[in-house]
């Protein structure tokens, strides 16, 4: 290899050590650190594309270790702001133990193409490397703090259709179909004139709906060829990978169209969130795997599901996995 120098050879050069420029205080108590994840690359113009790869991590989430969860009032799989002095995003609240206490982990990939308010470039502080001009991406003082809605809900829909009149959203691909995770504020919205707008001639309909403390609401066009699934709870969304499965038939059947109004399809064949891309298995698949079949180590779980042997990249969660699975029950 020959470098751009007078005698073709590598320079190095020394640098001294230093540290962030911007510590953690009372008001920014935290570390936010950002990066990729496994299987996305810069603002997924690309690879947010491939079904396979948006299965794994379907939306913007922040990383927190358990311990700051609760310093801090947050929910594992509901929302949160996160802030700094240059900009602030909102995101799902994933916990982890592999964060350390009082860092925060939010990835790069979402811009505003793709989600209401996740772009992690915002919150990274101004300042630079001397040498090589590379940003703090990894040190900024940051605060978390729950974002608080009314309501959360999904939606499948075969087009991609008009969703910012909401106060949060993500969009991602599936299988033959677009999917959107939202939250929002305020209990007397419409949603079948919000459907009507955004979907119209979609044919045949099944509505339910209720007035209880935790209202609900559930729409569902149950030619699934045309294709609309949307879902709306006041504690949570739940069953949209699920739902996401039967965008591939052309009509559904009397039970599968009963399960979705009823808002809980039938596990029946479900694999689990995706672990392994390449080759599109689920955790739920896995853990039979580990428990039933004896697969204790990701070699074996390759063997007999493929599972870790293209790329490799989901090698860590595998023992992840076979770590939580083998653990006995109290």
């Amino acid at each position: 290899m020959r470098f751009t120098t007078p005698d073709g050879r590598a320079r190095f050069v020394p640098t001294v050590p230093r540290l962030p420029t911007h510590a953690p205080d009372a008001d920014y108590p935290l570390v936010l650190n950002t990066g990729r994840v496994r299987d996305q690359w810069h603002t997924m113009t690309r690879t947010g594309r491939a079904p396979r790869l948006t299965a794994h991590r379907p939306e913007p989430f922040v990383e927190v270790h358990p311990q700051d969860l609760l310093t801090y009032g947050l929910r594992d799989g509901e929302l949160a702001r996160i802030s700094t002095r240059w900009g602030a995003a909102v995101a799902r609240v994933v916990s982890s133990r592999e964060q350390r206490r009082g860092n925060l982990f939010l990835p790069i990939h979402w811009s505003d193409a793709n989600a209401a308010d996740a772009r992690t470039g915002a919150l990274v502080n101004p300042v630079v490397d001397p040498v090589s001009g590379e940003p703090e991406f990894k040190h900024t003082p940051a605060q978390v703090e729950p974002f608080s809605v009314d309501w959360y809900g999904f939606l499948l829909v075969r087009r991609p259709v008009e969703v910012t009149d909401l106060a949060y959203w993500a969009r991602s691909s599936g299988t033959q179909f677009h999917r959107y995770e939202f939250a929002g504020r305020g209990r007397d919205r419409d949603w079948a004139a919000w459907v009507r707008a955004r979907l119209a001639g979609a044919g045949e309909w099944l509505d339910y709906a209720d007035a209880s403390p935790a209202p609900t609401a559930r729409r569902v066009s149950p030619t699934a060829a045309r294709g609309l699934c949307l879902r709306v709870t006041a504690s949570g969304s739940a069953g949209a990978r699920v739902a996401g499965a039967l965008f591939a038939k052309e009509r559904l059947g009397e039970g599968e169209r009963a399960s979705l109004l009823a808002g809980r399809p039938s596990l029946d064949g479900d694999t689990g969130p995706t672990v392994c891309a390449c080759f599109g298995v689920g955790r739920r698949t896995l853990q039979k795997a580990i428990r039933e079949h004896g697969c204790t180590t990701p070699k074996q779980l390759g063997q007999r599901l493929k599972a870790g042997t293209n790329c490799g990249s989901c090698v860590p969660e595998l023992r992840r996995l076979i770590e939580e699975s083998l653990v006995p029950a109290e």
